[in-house]
Order: C-alpha cells, then sequence, then structure tokens
C-alpha cells in the first residue's frame, strides 16, 4: 500500500537520516500553568454543562433538561475547541524552542475517556481539530525554515481501561472493554486525526500491549478505508523498577509483540525518568530494526505530584543516549516544558543519529 503523503513521509526519512529529530515536551504541565477555571474549559458551546450543538435524537436542551453539571475542569483535550488559542500557542512555544514533531492535543480523545465527560460525541472533532491546529503551528513555523520541516504525530493514548487485566480484584475474568470496542474507538480517532492533517500516527504511553494491539489494527483497517498510509510510531510506558510495561512485558517483549505492524519507529515514554529508561532504551535499540525514540517523564513526581528534574539534568542525561548510538527522535513528556525542549534541542543537534539496521540477532 502506498503512502497517503509520499511527500511528507520522504522528508521525514530525510530528516532522520540526517540528525536526531526533536519532539516536542508535556502539554498538560504547560496547560496548567494557566491556571484556567471551569468556565475557561466549557467557553460558549458548554457553557451550560453540555454541547449547545449536539442533543441526543428526540432530545431538546432547556432550563430544566437534566443535562447541566457535567464539570469539563481537567478535559484538557476540550480547550482544542474552547480556547484554541491556548493550544496553538504551546505548540508554536515547543516549535520555537526547537521541537521537529509536535504532538497532537487528543490523548483522551477516545470515547473512552470522553464519556467520563459525557462528551463521547465530540471524537472525530476534536480529533481533526487537534491534528489542524497542530498542522497550522507547524506550516507557520516551517514559513520561517523551509529548509526544516516539522511534523505533526496524531495521539492515540491508552484509554483509561486496559483489555488484559481485570480491574476487579473479585473477579479477575472481567474486562472493562474488549478488544473489540477499542478498535472501533481507535477507529474513530484515527480517521479525525487523518483529516486534521497528521503526517504521523503515534500510538503513546502503551501500558497494555492488548490495547496497543486494538489501536494498531485499527489504524490498518482505516488505511484500508483510505488506500494509503502514514507513518506509524509506538511508544510504550514502563511502569516501575522491575523494567515491565503494566501487562507484565520487557521492553523487548513488547517489541517482539508489536513488530508485525511495522512501525516506523519504536520508543518509550512517560513513568520513569531519563536515568531509569536508559537500559530498557538500550534494548530497544538492540533488538529492533527501525527508528528508537524517547520521551521520557522530567524524573520522578515529587510528593506535590510535581517534577524536578531540571532541563540542563535531563539534557545531559538524554545527550549520553544520543551519543551512545541509542536515539532516532527525543522529547518529553510529563513535567517538562519547552525550556527542557531547548536543552535537549541543543544537547543532541551535533551528535549522529542511531542507524537502523542490525539488530542484536543478526549481529550474532
Amino acid at each position: 500500500m502506498s503512502w497517503l503523503h509520499p511527500d511528507r513521509v520522504a522528508a521525514l526519512d530525510a530528516a532522520l537520516a540526517n540528525r536526531i529529530l526533536v519532539l516536542d515536551g508535556a502539554m498538560g504541565t504547560m496547560i496548567q500553568r494557566h491556571e484556567l477555571t471551569e468556565a475557561d474549559y466549557r467557553g460558549e458551546r458548554f457553557a451550560q454543562g453540555y454541547d449547545a450543538l449536539h442533543a441526543a435524537e428526540g432530545h431538546a436542551h432547556g432550563a430544566a433538561c437534566g443535562c447541566e453539571g457535567h464539570d469539563q475542569r481537567g478535559n484538557n483535550d476540550l480547550l482544542t475547541l474552547t480556547r484554541p488559542d491556548i493550544i496553538q500557542g504551546i505548540h508554536a512555544d515547543y516549535l520555537a524552542a526547537g521541537a521537529d514533531i509536535v504532538e497532537t492535543n487528543t490523548f483522551n480523545s477516545t470515547a473512552v475517556s470522553l464519556a467520563d465527560y459525557h462528551l463521547q460525541h465530540l471524537v472525530h472533532e476534536l480529533n481533526q481539530a487537534g491534528a489542524a491546529l497542530a498542522r497550522a503551528a507547524c506550516d507557520a513555523q516551517q514559513a520561517h525554515t523551509p529548509d526544516r520541516p516539522r511534523f505533526v504525530a496524531g495521539i492515540l493514548g491508552p484509554t483509561s481501561r486496559t483489555a488484559s487485566i481485570s480491574p476487579d480484584v473479585n473477579d479477575p475474568g472481567y474486562r472493562a472493554v474488549t478488544f473489540d470496542e477499542l478498535v472501533s474507538i481507535y477507529r474513530d480517532a484515527a480517521h479525525g486525526l487523518i483529516d486534521g492533517g497528521a503526517d504521523i500516527l503515534m500510538v503513546e504511553t502503551v501500558f497494555d500491549t492488548l490495547n496497543a494491539k486494538a489501536a494498531l489494527y485499527a489504524i490498518e483497517t482505516v488505511f484500508d478505508d483510505r488506500g494509503g498510509r502514514l507513518p506509524v510510531m509506538i511508544s510504550g510506558t514502563i511502569t516501575d523498577a522491575s523494567g515491565r510495561t503494566l501487562s507484565g512485558q520487557t521492553a523487548e517483549a513488547f517489541w517482539y509483540s508489536l513488530q508485525h505492524a511495522r512501525p516506523h519507529a519504536v520508543g518509550l515514554n512517560c513513568a520513569l525518568g531519563a536515568k531509569d529508561l536508559r537500559p530498557h532504551v538500550e534494548t530497544l535499540a538492540q533488538v529492533a530494526p527501525t527508528y528508537v525514540s524517547c520521551h521520557p517523564n522530567a524524573g520522578l513526581p515529587n510528593a506535590f505530584g510535581g517534577y524536578d528534574e531540571t532541563p540542563e539534568d535531563m539534557a545531559e542525561v538524554l545527550q549520553e543516549f544520543a551519543t551512545a548510538g541509542l536515539l532516532n527522535i527525543v522529547g518529553g513528556c510529563c513535567g517538562t516544558s519547552p525550556d527542557h525542549i531547548r536543552a535537549i534541542a541543543e544537547a543532541v543537534r551535533d551528535v549522529a543519529p542511531r542507524v537502523p539496521g542490525r539488530t542484536r540477532e543478526e549481529a550474532a
């Protein structure tokens, strides 16, 4: 199957061959700095606690319709519609700091996650609008530096449910979501991201490999629908010092479980700081013949839920990753800011990218 946008893929591959690409940092961290209120999240369209432009069939919104009261504060993805100025400004700040790839504000734009806010009907709209905002920011930055393309990574988050583990300790066979349900959920989101102008689809913060398999299968069906592909990135998360994902896999097992999807890049993000991710990123670099990415948190969370690792500290650690030949794409996750991305970009600027090719098995 051919690429949907062959020129963009050629530009991405050319950039990856020449240097380590920089991914942006945390969206949530930057949103928190704006200290937004419930009114900011709701905007005009959702001012009454429901979507004024949408009602179930046969229902008319009114003063006593019972739809009021659904709090939206914390629904960061909704800001794509209610405060697009903030979201596009965050994208622009990361691009100015040196990011080559920006992630869409769609981490929770799936029916499962949006159902917590009674807004699951917004899946396609939020994904399309999120990709469009990132696309506009990238195009604006690239206009100033036409020799340096910028790329939009359409983000598909893990959802708040796991297909491999029961949430009920008294019923280990119970599942809060099925594989087929996840496929349907991810199909809607992927279509929206492509419609909005994403260059890449990234399945990220994978804590359950079965969820990721559903996302990747959904993506393949979307590519079949459209008669063309986008590059796919996969990024897992190691949940604790055991070096395993929540569903129990090491980084190596994670790769072998998902290599059939032929991702453009595979990597790790979130959960741990860069120092603790080092051996697991090295494992991926040894076993995966594709590009390798890493965007860790700014250290482990402190007692107040914040992150203490400075831009300089984080950049120093990730520079060592780069000089050891482990990286093709690097950025930040929770707790990182444009200052972190600027420091990381400077630290890896003159370091040659990892050359994908021979795996550990092939070299043996």
